[in-house]
């Protein structure tokens, strides 16, 4: 007998594309964010030449963007940290209450149990 085909393989490959689409349309944004102000600097810095000013956009967007990337490598760095200790934090709470339910099942079953027998000695 075969293996019924996975069907969320699709959904899990649409949302990888859809996410790396989303990054590149958001690095371009910020590509395009960093060349308008550079330029808007080059606007106000009116002796430069025109290589000058073109040196200053090409070094000013190529840090924008390395402090974008670094700032970024951090933000995901603290949502995986977030992520594990709120993985964590959950599987202490569901063995806690594990515990409670197994302990009112347990004391249920002990409780049903002398009732029973006191049931059964008082006839």
């Amino acid at each position: 007998m075969s293996a019924a085909p996975d069907d969320s393989a699709p959904h899990t490959e649409g949302r990888t594309l859809a996410a790396e689409v989303e990054g590149c349309l958001l690095a371009h944004a910020e590509y395009d964010r960093a060349h308008r102000e550079a330029e808007a600097l080059c606007a106000r810095l009116p002796w430069l030449t025109t290589a000058q000013a073109e040196d200053l956009v090409r070094h000013y967007v190529s840090r924008r963007l390395d402090i974008t990337r670094r700032t970024l490598a951090t933000i995901a760095r603290r949502a995986g940290q977030l992520r594990d200790e709120y993985e964590a934090r959950y599987a202490a709470l569901r063995r806690a209450l594990l515990r409670g339910h197994a302990a009112c099942a347990c004391a249920l079953l002990g409780i049903t149990g002398l009732v029973t027998a006191w049931c059964f000695l008082t006839r």
